[in-house]
């Protein structure tokens, strides 16, 4: 059928050449600048995996089997050497090592950014989905500490749009195309003083909830 993980066989060698540039300079940035490991992930055209199992739960959101990842502190050599053999392989990141991530809608997590950044509160990368949805960048351990922090909080019983993703996880980083369904982007990228330091959830937690539940009423 002419589909392959770097994508379509037609595709010019030039822009292919462009894309694999791009993907491995992403790479490094994510392993030598901001300290984090990175797997292959599969990609989607037309609902189709490139992990070549037609009946795949998660076309194009899923680490391709048997790749090996990239590690935090790889430099742009190494990183090149690594992603080659992966040409136009998705750049996945593992959860629950260098942060955890508390997921809300889009609409919901661009109003709780304006009012954190307003607030003065500590805050790490945010990315957005093409599914409509928000990454929020905190401290590892959060998602097995989420039904406690919320318990604490009063908002256990409230109905929120709202989850956290841990160890075992992982999510598409930007450039990358997230099921066929569009490339992920930042909200908020990630810098040298919050890449290493995302911020401890409860600092975040209280006011993502409010304005979930708010989003919901």
């Amino acid at each position: 059928m002419g589909f392959t993980i770097g994508g379509i066989r037609e595709m010019r060698t030039g822009s292919r050449r462009r894309v694999r540039t791009t993907e491995c300079t992403a790479v490094a940035e994510y392993t030598g600048l901001w300290g984090w490991d990175v797997l292959p992930g599969a990609r989607a055209v037309s609902g189709q995996c490139s992990c070549g199992d037609a009946s795949c739960a998660a076309p194009g959101a899923h680490p391709l089997p048997f790749a090996e990842g990239v590690p935090a502190g790889a430099g742009l050599d190494e990183a090149t050497r690594a992603w080659s053999g992966y040409p136009g392989a998705a750049v996945l990141l593992p959860v629950g090592r260098s942060f955890d991530v508390i997921e809300v809608a889009e609409a919901a997590g661009r109003r709780a950014l304006v009012r954190l950044e307003r607030m003065g509160l500590p805050l790490g990368p945010v990315c957005a989905t093409p599914t409509g949805r928000a990454q929020f960048f905190v401290a590892p351990g959060a998602a097995a500490e989420l039904p406690r922090l919320l318990y604490r909080m009063g908002w256990d019983d409230a109905d929120l749009d709202l989850d956290g993703l841990g160890t075992g996880t992982h999510i598409t980083a930007p450039p990358s195309d997230l099921g066929g369904l569009g490339p992920v982007r930042w909200l908020r990228p990630p810098t040298l003083d919050t890449a290493g330091a995302p911020p401890q959830a409860r600092l975040l937690l209280g006011t993502l909830a409010y304005i979930c539940h708010r989003s919901h009423s």
